[in-house]
């Protein structure tokens, strides 16, 4: 009895109870079993998210290597325009000044010499100074249309290529260049005789009334352009001294009403209504018959200004009346020109680069200068 009261079996089988705890140290993995789970998806997560990132990072290294060529080019060229804009060329600012519109004054200011005789080198003197004041003026006057039109230019087809339309040349620049031929003007009319320079005063009040607003009147807008080269007449006349002809006055008046109402016709094909708001008032038909309207007033007055005014000898009635059917011709070809082969856009490249004009030209500059020069020689 006292053999199986100390028998070691119940100490045994109350060690089991103790055992359990190993399982519950087994179940305490269970956390750190779950805890992984919960942490799996964050790490899938994180994972993924690092290789969207990698992509996107390598589509953006693609993209960065691909973009500078076409970055780099476009920063280049907005250096490149705004060093335009800041040191235009020299070349950009002649053409901004129209050089090839200064054969205008060529043509008209000397047409005072007809009226004067004998010529002289105080007479060509002069003349060349009437030329040079009415290029400053003309220059100035173009810099400031083309600075007032620069938005409408834009629109054009053939207009946009102009310095400020284009950009070339910057306002800044072009507000620069007007005040240079400002001060070049007022020392031109200071250094000449007094107050023979009103003729070219008058000429840039009516320019920059023209910019301002009557441009954009019908009829008047070319009417003050055909007064301009009648002013450039006036200024050549008085500075030689020469009684003008009001025949010569009327015939170059009307030629260049002619001119501005045919470049105002081939606007109209060209480019439409929008780009010009005068052309509102303008139909293709009216411009027709205004254009060969001003033609005959033309012809007209230039045969009056032959019979009643022009310097000639008796001996020269032949010579001059040769030199009128070679103005009819002039005419007409440039209604041929307008009317036919719709050109007439730039009455300079029509005037000096038609072959047919260039030659019938020469041949009555020929016989005008023989009607002048015979006088002379028989004097």
């Amino acid at each position: 009895m006292d053999i199986t009261r100390s028998s070691p079996a119940p100490v045994r089988v109350v060690a089991v109870p103790p055992e359990p705890e190993p399982a519950d140290l087994t179940a305490l993995p269970e956390p750190i079993a779950v805890e992984p789970l919960q942490t799996l998806p964050t790490t899938a997560t994180t994972a993924t998210a690092t290789a969207t990132a990698t992509a996107m990072a390598t589509t953006a290294t693609t993209a960065t290597t691909n973009a500078p060529t076409t970055t780099t080019t476009t920063s280049a060229t907005a250096t490149d325009v705004r060093g335009r804009r800041s040191r235009p060329r020299p070349r950009d600012l002649l053409t901004l000044l129209r050089p090839g519109q200064w054969v205008k004054n060529l043509a008209v200011v000397p047409l005072a010499l007809l009226d004067t005789h004998p010529w002289g080198t105080a007479a060509f003197l002069r003349t060349g100074w009437a030329v040079l004041g009415f290029t400053l003026a003309s220059a100035l006057v173009y810099v400031v249309n083309d600075l007032a039109d620069r938005e409408r230019d834009r629109l054009h087809p053939v207009k946009r290529h102009r310095p400020i339309a284009s950009g070339r040349v910057s306002t800044l620049a072009a507000f620069v260049l007007t005040g240079a031929l400002a001060l070049a003007l007022a020392g031109w009319a200071v250094a000449g005789p007094a107050w023979q320079w009103w003729p070219t005063a008058l000429y840039l009040a009516l320019s920059l009334a023209y910019s301002q607003g009557l441009k954009h009147v019908p009829l008047v807008d070319a009417f003050i352009v055909a007064t301009g080269f009648v002013l450039r007449l006036v200024q050549g006349a008085l500075l030689i001294g020469a009684q003008m002809s009001e025949w010569l006055a009327l015939c170059v008046f009307s030629l260049c009403l002619m001119l501005a109402l045919g470049k105002r016709r081939h606007e109209m094909t060209a480019a439409g209504r929008a780009h010009r708001p005068a052309l509102r008032g303008y139909t293709l038909a009216f411009l027709d018959h205004l254009v060969v309207l001003v033609a005959v007033l033309t012809a007209v007055s230039y045969v009056l200004y032959l019979r009643d005014d022009a310097s000639l000898a008796a001996g020269a009635s032949l010579v001059t009346l040769l030199s009128a059917p070679c103005a009819v011709f002039g005419l007409a070809r440039y209604l041929q020109l307008l009317l036919v082969e719709e050109g007439g856009g730039n009455p300079v490249h029509v005037l000096f680069r038609d072959r047919a004009t260039l030659v019938n030209a020469a041949l009555w500059a020929v016989l005008v200068a023989l009607a002048l020069l015979l006088p002379q020689a028989s004097a």
